[in-house]
């Protein structure tokens, strides 16, 4: 069987960094790109560098995430891969967070990676394939002082990637979880000059996913690492 080939690609919790790098490869490779954020005005640009759509989401709400996926495939078809960028975080002492605050925080991170989760799945199953990317941090696999509400969301969305890829792997959707462990190099973040390569490169991360989702069935992975050379871990 050959490495898959997809379509249309839909990035929830779109933005600059990571998402954009992802937007870029894709339409390089000639499909279509849809992309999703609470405030999509600001992907005018991104959307003109790649000719995507745009589309306002708030992927905590089950009835926006539904009608963001019967948007996209109006326009473009349905989803073969879908990528879910979107977190939340509160920081501060357990003692002195806003439950409200925290409540928000994992809905961004966890359910509303599910609510994606659950639309692509309903769209890849008869058609036997397609692909879900859930993008993790550090945080999902090692908790820190002072963000419990990041390590909350980010372990569940580790969990869903492994309940999901076990679910659907044998219905020939791949499933893969990205712990991203450091800081993602950003226009107004750059690397200092004494450390080069100290931050994640958006566009290496994205070759990362790329190479990933076109893994030969026979040798999936549900889960991949990417660090800086130099990060301790």
């Amino acid at each position: 069987m050959d490495a898959p080939r997809y379509r249309t690609a839909l990035i929830v919790g779109a933005g600059p960094g990571l998402s954009a790098s992802l937007a870029r490869l894709c339409a390089r490779a000639g499909m279509n790109v849809a992309l999703a954020a609470r405030d999509a005005a600001k992907l005018a640009r991104l959307c003109a560098d790649t000719r995507a759509t745009a589309h306002a989401c708030d992927a905590r709400d089950p009835a926006a995430v539904a009608a963001l996926f019967a948007e996209v495939e109006r326009r473009h078809g349905a989803p073969d891969m879908v990528v879910y960028n979107a977190a939340g975080r509160v920081r501060g002492p357990v003692t002195e967070l806003d439950p409200a605050a925290v409540l928000a925080a994992l809905e961004v991170s966890a359910f509303g990676a599910f609510l994606v989760a659950q639309q692509a799945a309903r769209r890849m199953l008869p058609q036997g394939r397609g692909a879900i990317a859930l993008t993790g941090a550090t945080a999902g696999v090692k908790g820190f002082a002072n963000s419990s509400s990041f390590a909350l969301g980010k372990f569940a969305l580790r969990g869903l990637a492994q309940s999901l890829a076990r679910e659907l792997s044998p219905s020939g959707i791949h499933v893969a979880h990205f712990v991203i462990d450091g800081g993602i190099r950003a226009a107004g973040r750059p690397d200092p000059t004494e450390a080069p390569d100290s931050t994640l490169d958006p566009d290496a991360i994205a070759e990362t996913y790329w190479h990933v989702l076109h893994q030969h069935r026979s040798a999936w992975s549900w889960e991949v690492e990417v660090r800086p050379w130099g990060e301790r871990f």
